[in-house]
């Protein structure tokens, strides 16, 4: 075996998951990382508590991602499939549930136990952790890399894991800069956009910030509706936020480009316009004197209702049996659909994870080795791969992370 370090440049999921898969094996490592912390992204996963993956069959999951991010991955997935991370993580004493959705969290503990308990892995293995290291550019001899150089100085590399996130949340240490290293290495980088972000309207409600709307459905219109999610939808003072506009982000990115697009929200998505109706009929048969307010109540917070009303121009105050058809109907369609503006934009800074990235068809999806530099391979979000919400981007993660490692310290050893 060569002398040679594997060098992981970048310590989140996946430089993590690689630096922990080679040192298993049996290779020294260096993992490098330029913030003061192991995992910051992980550490603000799920708003703290850490989605740490998604559980069901590997097709299903594979299923969430986009068709050729899906082939690319699938290699990965079966060899470090979702429960390994989990199994890995309650053997070391953490306890974990599953949401009805899929979305598998710590029980009682945090974002902070999964990164501590994974630090304890690598700790374990032997990897030489080098924190507040930012590396500055590579060496190149011939069609491999020979040294990755640091402000710390020069660190010789028997092979390269790359692996520096993409550049969502700036403030964690992921500001893109793996991009330009594999572009000067021969990559070609797919034009980046935001990516479960959240999104800013045209016109604000600043008086609705902090309203959360439970189990809706957002879609994105342009001449027709082009995309949904349902889930929860949470007000900013810019627009919305939550599951739901993490959804759909990367559509409407995708979309705004070409024409505007307009937001609506289903606040009552198990129940159809007629179904609604005849609720309606029903409760104002039995209360003719209550009012439409009054009737609103089990359908969402009282603000998002009254602000709801009075757009819709409705007094809430109406009698249930004196409402007209006309202004039934007008309330009933906003229930179904209420239309919430205009995207003024979509937040790349802000967003989990960024769509975009080093092209897929130039990393081997069996090894995550770079087509054009023999020593050097790429997983985790440098990579052109954008997940929904739910745990699937740290899956991604965390399982191209495991193969690149494992590839590394295989040439290292030859």
């Amino acid at each position: 075996m060569s002398n040679k370090p594997v060098v992981v440049v970048g310590a989140g999921a996946a430089g993590i998951m690689a630096a922990w898969r080679a040192a298993t094996l049996g290779a020294p490592v260096i993992l490098l990382e330029k913030t003061n912390r192991l995992g910051t992204k992980i550490l603000i996963s799920g708003g703290g508590k850490c989605n740490i993956t998604h559980d069901g069959p590997l097709e299903d999951v594979l299923r969430a991602f986009r068709p050729n991010e899906a082939r690319f991955i699938r290699p990965a997935c079966y060899r470090f499939p979702n429960h390994v991370i989990v199994d890995m993580l309650t053997s070391r004493g953490l306890e974990v549930y599953t949401r009805p959705d899929g979305r598998i969290f710590p029980t009682h503990g945090t974002a902070k136990d999964v990164v501590a308990i994974l630090r304890s892995y690598l700790r374990e293995a032997g990897v030489d952790i080098r924190l507040e290291c930012p590396v500055t550019g590579f060496e190149r001899a011939g069609t491999e890399i020979s040294q990755v150089l640091t402000e710390q100085g020069p660190v010789e590399a028997g092979a390269v894991v790359l692996c520096t996130g993409g550049s969502s949340y700036p403030n964690s240490g992921t500001t893109g800069d793996g991009w330009p290293w594999a572009r000067s290495l021969g990559h070609r980088i797919v034009t980046t956009m935001a990516a479960l972000a959240p999104i800013h309207l045209r016109e604000m409600r600043e008086d609705w910030a902090g309203i959360a709307l439970r189990d809706c459905v957002l879609r994105g219109r342009q001449s027709k509706a082009f995309t949904q999610w349902r889930g929860d939808l949470l007000f900013t003072h810019r627009g919305i936020s939550g599951p739901c506009c993490l959804g759909i982000s990367r559509e409407v990115s995708e979309h705004i480009s070409q024409a505007p697009v307009a937001l609506e929200v289903d606040v009552v998505p198990d129940l159809s316009f007629e179904e609604l109706t005849e609720r309606f009929l029903a409760y104002a048969k039995e209360n003719p004197r209550r009012q439409v307010a009054t009737w609103l109540e089990p359908f969402g917070p009282e603000r998002f209702l009254e602000g709801m009303l009075k757009e819709l121009e409705i007094p809430a105050n109406t009698p249930m049996a004196q409402t007209p058809t006309k202004v039934r109907n007008r309330l009933l369609n906003g229930l179904k659909g209420f239309p919430l503006g205009a995207v003024r934009e979509v937040i790349l800074p802000k967003g989990e994870v960024v769509a975009g990235g080093v092209s897929l068809d130039e990393v081997n999806p069996q090894t995550m080795q770079s087509q054009f530099v023999s020593n050097l391979f790429l997983c985790g979000e440098i990579l052109d791969i954008a997940g929904p919400v739910g745990g699937y981007n740290l899956q991604a993660a965390f399982a191209t992370g495991f193969v690149a490692g494992e590839s590394a310290f295989e040439l290292v050893r030859s």
